[in-house]
């Protein structure tokens, strides 16, 4: 666990209001005298100050307030007078315990002692029922791809894309124009205070998944879309480790609990005709891969390596680094379906067989007592049985730390058995093949 840095709690976080034009949303908060303001502009959506767009807009400044909660992790929340029924007081609460949970853990700060103070009733505006128009939050990523090619003909897809004040993704927008669909967009104009790196405030992880979501249905809802379709398999609920009798989760704003959460949330406000859920929630990141393999048209263009979206442009790599763990768990899950000279000629490197990436590979897979990295990778029982798959193929045989590794692994389920639905997704069956 990292020390927790010489910062002082705050007394108090506030939400002082959210403005909201046609075409975006001005954010302010106060944490014991200091403001902060974030701005989100929207292109190719309809008028936000439409009432289901507009309350659903609420719930996103309600979460995205938590980026700027952290800096001082206040004892007291005050929502004020923002429309706060009782799924969006439990979105909160979710958010603040499990989707800080990996921030708390860092910090060594827990979060259970925070009370929520102000609030007012939700009054329900019914959505338009389009259940045939949804929009796909895409990151550029195997699994975003895979949902968006893998949606029925007859659904009217767009996809939703999200970048920084600083400029659009290379990779991402590459990968966007591959799919053919139109693109709605939104730009997020962070407060550059929450960019410090000074130890006078607190630092960590945040639930940006959820905002992104919640961004998602207010573009959705206000350009008469019937609901938003996610990207999160199954492993993304599974739990980094335990900590103070909670679990810490890393991708906890993917997972089926978020997804559930949010969604009574954002039904609370809008009713159930519009859905908010994720197509992969009962599918393996083998199964993901499996699909993705037969996806010719996107291998040389997609890219999951974080370096490759940092905030800042200077910094981005051009191509996947082959050092992090998200490029050796996506060459990993790759690994059984594609020619080992064609996934290099991918990566532009082989992390597979680089001897200073065995002790990474040996924490996916569950091998070295270590746990799972906190980032968005898959559970370690799905690495496991990839490492076992790759291990046994002719191809790989000269790599011999790969078998070496893969002799002591026990998977609980095989290959095979990754390769099948498991599990309850919340998915309605017109998006389904």
């Amino acid at each position: 666990m990292v020390a927790r840095p010489p910062a002082t709690r705050a007394e108090r976080f506030t939400y002082l209001g959210l403005e909201v034009t046609p075409n975006s949303l001005r954010a302010t908060y106060d944490l014991d005298g200091r403001e902060f303001e974030e701005r989100v502009d929207f292109e190719g959506a309809g008028d936000l100050r439409q009432g289901a767009a507009r309350s659903v807009a609420e719930l996103w400044y309600l979460v995205a307030g938590l980026s700027y909660y952290k800096v001082g992790a206040a004892r007291r929340i005050d929502v004020g007078a923002l429309p706060l029924g009782e799924e969006g007081r439990a979105l909160l609460r979710a958010a603040l315990l499990d989707g800080l949970g990996e921030f708390a853990y860092r910090n060594d700060l827990p979060l259970d002692d925070v009370v929520v103070t102000g609030g007012e009733a939700v009054t329900a505006v019914t959505a338009t029922d389009a259940t045939n128009r949804v929009l796909v939050p895409f990151g550029g990523g195997i699994d975003s791809v895979v949902t968006s090619a893998s949606l029925p003909e007859h659904l009217d897809q767009s996809l939703f894309v999200v970048s920084p004040a600083a400029g659009r993704f290379r990779a991402l927008e590459e990968t966007a124009a591959v799919t053919g669909f139109d693109v709605v967009r939104a730009t997020r104009s962070l407060d550059g205070a929450v960019l410090r790196t000074d130890d006078e405030q607190f630092r960590g992880h945040v639930p940006v998944t959820a905002m992104v979501t919640l961004l998602a249905a207010v573009a959705a809802l206000s350009s008469g879309r019937g609901g938003v379709v996610m990207s999160n398999e199954r492993s993304a609920s599974a739990a980094n480790l335990r900590w103070r009798g909670r679990d810490v989760n890393h991708q906890w704003s993917k997972s089926y609990e978020a997804e559930r959460v949010l969604g009574a949330a954002v039904a609370e406000r809008v009713g159930p005709h519009f859905t908010v859920a994720s197509l992969l929630r009962d599918r393996s990141e083998i199964w993901v891969a499996e699909v993705f393999s037969r996806l010719r048209p996107y291998h040389h263009v997609f890219r999951s390596c974080n370096r490759a979206f940092s905030q800042t442009p200077q910094r981005r790599f051009s191509k996947w680094c082959g050092k992090c763990d998200k490029c050796l768990f996506v060459n990993l899950m790759l690994a059984p379906f594609l020619d080992r000279g064609e996934l290099a000629e991918i990566f532009s490197s082989e992390p597979l067989s680089d001897p200073e990436r065995l002790e990474q590979l040996r924490v996916l897979v569950g091998a070295s007592g270590a746990s799972k990295p906190f980032e968005c990778v898959g559970d370690p029982e799905e690495s496991a049985a990839a490492l076992v798959r790759v291990g046994a193929l002719a191809q790989w045989r000269d790599v011999a730390a790969l078998a070496t590794v893969a002799e002591d692994l026990r998977p609980t389920r095989t290959f095979d058995e990754l390769l099948r639905p498991e599990g309850p997704h919340r998915a309605p069956p017109n998006w389904l093949r």
